[in-house]
């Protein structure tokens, strides 16, 4: 299929810092499997795109430029990111997360996060809902675009093959409507 440009791979690297994974995505492949599994589909000739996602201020946001070099180095060609986003019961989820494991930072994190959705927990607007908006969004997509420059990511975007797509034959006798 890569061959056929009909494929390409993107996968999330939250953190490099195992303990932290552990915390955030106990029963995820660790930053390492992910690394390594990104570095195989490239030298298959896969493409990939590593998500450093979600981006969570004040705790992870301090690896941006760490994980991309380190996804450059396994083969990814295409980044991106997603800011941490906290819809209906994934906040409280997230908020009981940060006062179990990092209560020292939990009012400094929801502080930052709401920085970047207009005073609220989460903002569900389109084209906002993902980067955020205001001056910490603003720097952290600043960083993250450096960083991607400096490495080559998304120098060139690859766009998948759509010509090829023919709709299965249904072999049960309905006719077609369209």
């Amino acid at each position: 299929m890569a061959e056929r440009n009909l494929c390409k791979v993107a996968l999330s690297v939250t953190t490099l810092d195992r303990s932290l994974a552990r915390a955030m995505e106990p029963r995820a492949a660790t930053p390492d499997r992910r690394l390594a599994a990104l570095r195989l589909l490239s030298e298959a000739g896969v493409p990939t795109t590593v998500m450093v996602a979600p981006i969570i201020p004040a705790l992870n946001e301090s690896e941006i430029e760490r994980i991309l070099d380190a996804a450059a180095a396994a083969g990814a060609r295409e980044a991106g990111y997603v800011l941490l986003r906290l819809p209906l019961e994934v906040r409280d989820v997230f908020k009981e997360f940060l006062e179990r494991e990092y209560p020292d930072r939990a009012k400094h994190v929801m502080s930052v996060i709401r920085s970047m959705r207009g005073g609220k927990d989460y903002d569900a607007t389109w084209g906002t809902r993902m980067k955020g908006d205001g001056p910490y969004a603003w720097q952290i997509g600043r960083r993250f675009e450096i960083a991607c420059r400096r490495l080559g990511l998304n120098a060139s975007r690859r766009s998948l093959r759509t010509d090829l797509f023919k709709p299965p034959v249904d072999d049960s006798g309905q006719l077609q409507l369209l």
